[in-house]
């Protein structure tokens, strides 16, 4: 359902936006998910071990927007950042009982634009749109890591849409340039230095993206590419490259993605040395109420001979129950699956992960 407020009494920031009240709008979303996990582990020495777990989770995001005319738009996006993708669950960090865990909204993205038919820019906490696009994804975990909520994430897990919450500050322009449209990003990742001796704007994190969309007949081309500014809280400075396509086929929808990534270079201030390439694959489909996809990623990590290989699975299915123009109801079966390995010195490691999902959402 959508309903209009006043600006005063919906989002009082925006009041001040304009001399007059501007309209705002509300959308949103309540989902629950149900989830079944099984995973097994095999070590370099060849120790096994499985793991099964059920969740039961839920998760509110609200959505207000204002229309301040002539182009201008603010928009937002509210929801719990505490775990993974704001999905929370009984008993989550911190350990409670008897449903007495608190569901916390906070302002995940917030930024103000303005569009016209020749050009548009967007500044602030911008969303990117990772979900359907792999390379930020293939940039910050070519070689697994820890997310902000401590678990171990590949570069195939969507990362960036799940754990990083798919926004990251910063300044987006695009415009019409011959029969297609350049977007070019510059983001904040984080405002710190590698030292105490590193300060001053150029010693955070920055980086620049940018993408190329045209069309070749009836397919859409998407070269893109991104660099590291300066480097990035850990000490790398990555760069990727590749494109994407958009392949019409009847009522469904083909898309083919290909990125490259690489870092090679010493973290500031100290003798550690990165270097390391990798890539990703995507092939994705969509047919109605389904849609699927598969990835496979390949890093080497040369500095520390180490060989990193991960294949992943996502296929859903959306059954409507309820649709109308005040809002929809949704079942969503799901499954997911990663199979990872880690090659070295001592031998390979693998790590797999098999989800079963059954979503339930209600949009307003």
């Amino acid at each position: 359902m959508k309903k209009m407020f006043s600006l005063a009494a919906m989002f009082a920031v925006l009041s001040y936006a304009s001399p007059a009240s501007a309209d705002v709008t509300l959308n949103g979303e309540v989902g629950l998910r149900l989830r079944e996990d099984f995973g097994n582990t095999t070590s370099a020495t060849g120790v096994k071990a499985s793991t099964q777990d059920q969740y039961l989770q839920y998760r509110v995001r609200l959505k207000p927007s204002a229309d301040l005319g002539d182009g201008f738009f603010v928009k937002a996006l509210f929801q719990d950042e505490g775990v993974a993708g704001g999905w929370r669950g009984l008993g989550t960090t911190p350990a409670t009982a008897n449903n007495t865990e608190q569901y916390s909204i906070t302002a995940s993205q917030f930024y103000f634009c303005h569009g016209d038919e020749s050009s548009h820019w967007v500044v602030g906490r911008i969303p990117l749109g990772s979900l359907d696009n792999p390379i930020l994804d293939l940039t910050l975990y070519a070689i697994p890591g820890a997310g902000p909520q401590g678990s171990k994430l590949y570069a195939v897990d969507t990362p960036i849409y799940t754990n990083h919450f798919d926004r990251l500050l910063g300044f987006n322009y695009g415009t019409k340039i011959g029969d297609g449209e350049l977007n070019a990003v510059v983001v904040n990742f984080d405002n710190v230095s590698s030292s105490a001796a590193d300060k001053g704007l150029f010693n955070d994190g920055y980086g620049f993206t940018a993408n190329y969309k045209a069309n070749i007949g009836d397919v859409i081309i998407v070269p893109q590419g991104f660099i590291t500014l300066t480097h990035l809280a850990d000490g790398r400075a990555p760069y990727s490259f590749g494109t994407q396509a958009f392949i019409p086929a009847g009522k469904s929808k083909i898309s083919l993605s290909g990125f490259y990534t690489g870092d090679n270079n010493t973290i500031p201030n100290t003798s550690t040395k990165i270097d390391y390439n990798g890539y990703i694959f995507r092939v994705k489909g969509e047919s109605g109420p389904v849609l699927a996809w598969v990835d496979y990623n390949s890093t080497t990590d040369n500095a520390h001979k180490t060989d990193y290989k991960n294949t992943f699975v996502w296929a859903q299915y959306v059954v409507k129950v309820q649709e109308s123009n005040k809002g929809t109801f949704t079942l969503q079966p799901t499954i997911r699956y990663r199979a990872s390995s880690q090659k070295d010195a001592t031998g390979t490691a693998d790590n797999n992960l098999f989800r079963g999902e059954l979503y339930a959402t209600v949009s307003f």
